[in-house]
């Protein structure tokens, strides 16, 4: 191996060739344990899913597929008029228990290994820092990973994702109408209007996740798009 920040390869079958440049990085929870369930899993060629990379608990990070090649982690999903998220991301799978098996913290050794590899991955490719997403941000409807104890903030002090927007005006949309088109604008797949708010939440406002639209889900989106439209927030 040739990356420093891997510590071994376990190469699975499931992936094909990309249509599309890299562009963004996709984060998932495994929702299984132990861990060498989920790469088990990640490696059977049956259950026709994939990533590029697992982080462990402890920190230990697995290769799964070649970064040329299109992993099969984000499913149907949807982000800024990419509907084939597969062929256009880097698709990264974090050990951790989930919502179905005892949600809790991330590991800090977890983080530790996760920061260095998006920092990599992010310079190579050019990717911006609005296109470092959840599983959720890209299929609302369906997921709710790596889910509102992800600590965003933490990679966020290292230029690797938007950090939570200072606001500077209040609430400018007038109707639900006019918030779930702004959202649309961000990037977000609307067909499922509350949970594609659920999933704006957990990534935004994860204090509370209730799939309603309120005065400070209003204003954050307003400055994240105002943010964006300065070009601040690449």
């Amino acid at each position: 191996m040739d990356d420093e920040l891997v510590h071994r390869e376990r190469l699975s079958p499931n992936f094909n060739d990309r249509a599309l440049p890299i562009s963004m990085v996709v984060l998932h929870y495994t929702e299984m344990k132990p861990v060498e369930t989920a790469l088990d899993r990640l490696c059977d060629p049956e259950a026709q899913v994939s990533a590029h990379y697992l982080i462990s608990e402890e920190g230990e990070v697995t290769r799964l597929v070649p970064e040329e090649k299109r992993a099969w982690h984000a499913g149907a999903s949807f982000w800024r008029g990419h509907k084939d998220v597969n062929s256009a991301s880097i698709g990264i799978e974090l050990d951790h228990p989930g919502h179905a098996l005892g949600y809790r913290p991330f590991a800090e050794e977890q983080i530790d290994a996760l920061i260095p590899l998006l920092h990599r991955i992010q310079r190579q490719y050019d990717i911006p820092r609005a296109n470092v997403l959840g599983h959720s941000d890209v299929a609302p409807a369906r997921k709710t990973d790596p889910g509102e104890l992800f600590p965003w903030d933490r990679l966020a002090e290292y230029g690797l994702c938007l950090p939570r927007p200072r606001i500077e005006l209040g609430d400018p949309f007038d109707n639900d109408g006019a918030f779930y088109l702004a959202l649309e604008r961000f990037g977000y797949d609307i067909t499922d209007g509350h949970k594609a708010v659920e999933a704006f939440q957990r990534r935004w406002r994860p204090e509370r996740i209730d799939g309603e639209i309120d005065g400070q889900l209003r204003a954050i989106l307003f400055q994240l798009l105002l943010d964006r439209d300065r070009g601040v927030t690449r």
